[in-house]
């Protein structure tokens, strides 16, 4: 809408959306995608529009960053930051929180990007198709992962700190914080739950790429103590990043680097070593 405001509709059928479409004004999916703003655009399906789009040629020319392709998959695929249920999927890049400084040309420091998160720990894996191969119910069907690796809640948890999902959090919690032990506390907590819990199998959101606010409790916050006697405030970073925003660059820079082709390249290794910024 003109003012900004998303408004969704829930129709009954195919044939119901296509006499909508065909009423409103040629809008289509957005020219930046490559795409003409036509009616037929705007009912394709995002197979379709993968296809139709110039986008992955321009993404294999380097022409536009890593974060606007995963922005326009996102898009086409459904996902918009109008919808908690939908939320645009952002993946874990890094797999090393935990060490004083960051070497880019260690192989081990990245997750493997052809596999889901929840195949990346072969235990955990090995569990899931266990789980999967040997299943016996006749009302629900086979499976290998009990939760989804985007949900409302989720984007909720990873955003608490700040408005308005502070209040959305609160509003889907009765009014409260969640127990300490279960905030959102630490990137490498995080990391280390999503590949050792057979129930969590979470990836990031689009925010760990340039919302560095998102990590601080400014607004003071009383988000409990742990059991372990630690007072939950601002999300600890890995100590290879002494502030918010010195994370955020980091994992803009190994976005960027790492999530085209997979690899690295080798240059000299002072150049690759992340150290903290004091």
């Amino acid at each position: 809408m003109a003012n900004r405001t998303a408004v969704m509709f829930n129709f009954p059928d195919a044939g119901t959306v296509k006499k909508v479409v065909q009423c409103l004004p040629r809008v289509g999916v957005g020219t930046n995608f490559g795409l003409p703003q036509t009616r037929r655009i705007s009912q394709a399906s995002p197979k379709q529009l993968y296809k139709a789009s110039n986008m992955t040629q321009r993404w294999q020319r380097r022409e536009i960053s890593n974060f606007e392709y995963l922005i326009f998959l996102n898009t086409i695929s459904g996902r918009t930051y109008n919808d908690l249920n939908q939320y645009p999927v952002f993946p874990w890049v890094i797999t090393n929180y935990d060490t004083e400084d960051l070497d880019l040309t260690l192989p081990s420091n990245y997750r493997d990007l052809s596999k889901p998160i929840g195949a990346l720990n072969p235990k955990r894996a090995a569990f899931f198709n266990d789980r999967y191969e040997s299943w016996e119910d006749d009302q629900v069907p086979k499976f290998h992962y009990g939760t989804h690796y985007s949900t409302s809640s989720f984007t909720q948890m990873w955003l608490l700190r700040i408005e308005p999902f502070t209040t959305m959090f609160l509003n889907f919690q009765g009014g409260k914080f969640d127990h300490a032990d279960r905030t959102f506390s630490s990137v490498s907590r995080a990391w280390r739950n999503c590949q050792r819990d057979t129930s969590d199998v979470k990836e990031l959101i689009p925010e760990f790429y340039y919302l560095p606010e998102m990590f601080v409790n400014a607004n003071n916050y009383s988000l409990g103590v742990m059991e372990d006697g630690t007072v939950v405030s601002d999300v600890e970073l890995p100590p290879w990043a002494k502030t918010p925003e010195e994370f955020v660059r980091i994992n803009r820079l190994v976005r960027h680097t790492h999530t085209h082709t997979h690899t690295h390249t080798q240059q000299s290794s002072s150049s690759h070593v992340i150290k903290p910024l004091l």
